[in-house]
């Protein structure tokens, strides 16, 4: 080979080689942004996710908590970071399909800010009283309590715009029961508030709610799935109660800034789906009753699609507006 040509040769792989040898990632610690408060379902997934796959990537994963204005605050935040890959941020169905149609300026793009990583973990959602409070044991008896209340019954959310405050809307509407909005900063305070008696009731994701519905500081009404969740399978459906059709979930998955390189998508997306599929998150997702759902980025950009077209559809029908 001519020595011009081995040239050439040479620096064309050398040109190949150098975005391979300057692409190390991740080179630090990832930020994992959870838009919701610490000590919540959301902030207990990431948490538990993120210690398995620090031991896949070789760095460090600290949680930043940041909650407020139904994830926008979070998703802003994550939105305008360096997209290198060392950003990444819980969205959930909020996020990514009830956001974009009930604000006018969330302070995102949930189509264009955002480059899916991976689905994780469904919620099954469980309509839940205070005991102390409520006397009633399944739906009857709930629908007739909240009937005969002088006033409006309150319910705790984690916050406006939230699945389970969307839950919570489909709900009054199909049970014909009157029931006022007091939304909080992530579910760990709602929850709270629900067991101290300042709320009487508030759908809850068995992430947040199960320790508390199993030591009997929450009495579970009636489940908002299709079928009985496995870990709670004494608790009836409120489908089987009478409320045909009804189904809530709060889904999650991870996304990172648009414009990360691909190359670091695909890194996260594979210590993801490989920190889902251990038995230490196994047997945490079982404890809290969710249903893991690992998936590829594409996949997750379309079930995102989908869901954004579904709820938008119920919150744009019903006019809902959060500012």
């Amino acid at each position: 080979m001519k020595p011009f040509r081995l040239l050439q040769r040479s620096a064309a792989l050398a040109a190949l080689a150098l975005p391979i040898a300057a692409f190390a990632f991740p080179n630090q610690p990832i930020e994992w942004v959870v838009p919701y408060a610490a000590g919540g379902g959301s902030d207990v997934v990431a948490r538990t996710i993120a210690s398995e796959m620090t031991k896949t990537l070789g760095q460090p994963i600290i949680i930043n908590n940041k909650p407020g204005a139904g994830t926008n605050i979070g998703a802003a935040y994550a939105a305008k970071a360096n997209p290198d890959g060392h950003v990444v941020l819980t969205a959930d169905t909020a996020t990514l399909a009830a956001n974009p149609f009930l604000y006018s300026k969330p302070g995102y793009n949930a189509e264009k800010d955002f480059a899916a990583v991976g689905l994780m973990a469904r919620f099954p959602m469980i309509l839940v009283v205070n005991p102390q409070q409520v006397p009633a044991k399944d739906l009857k008896e709930f629908l007739a309590w909240a009937k005969s209340q002088p006033n409006s019954v309150a319910y705790g959310t984690p916050g406006a715009g939230s699945p389970h405050h969307l839950a919570m809307e489909l709900f009054s509407d199909l049970a014909g029961v009157k029931l006022t909005h007091v939304p909080y900063k992530g579910a760990a305070p709602a929850v709270q508030d629900v067991i101290g008696g300042q709320v009487p009731v508030m759908f809850v994701d068995t992430a947040s709610g199960a320790p508390h519905i199993r030591s009997g500081k929450l009495r579970a009404i009636g489940v908002a799935s299709p079928k009985r969740v496995q870990s709670f399978n004494t608790v009836p459906t409120l489908d089987e109660q009478g409320l045909k059709g009804f189904e809530a979930y709060a889904w999650q998955g991870m996304v990172a800034p648009a414009k990360t390189p691909a190359a670091a998508v695909d890194v996260l997306n594979k210590a993801l789906v490989k920190a889902i599929d251990t038995p230490a998150v196994k047997e945490r997702f079982q404890s809290l009753g969710l249903e893991a759902i690992p998936s590829s980025p594409q996949d997750m950009a379309a079930y995102a699609k989908s869901e954004r077209e579904k709820w938008g559809k119920v919150i744009q029908s019903k006019g809902i507006k959060l500012d």
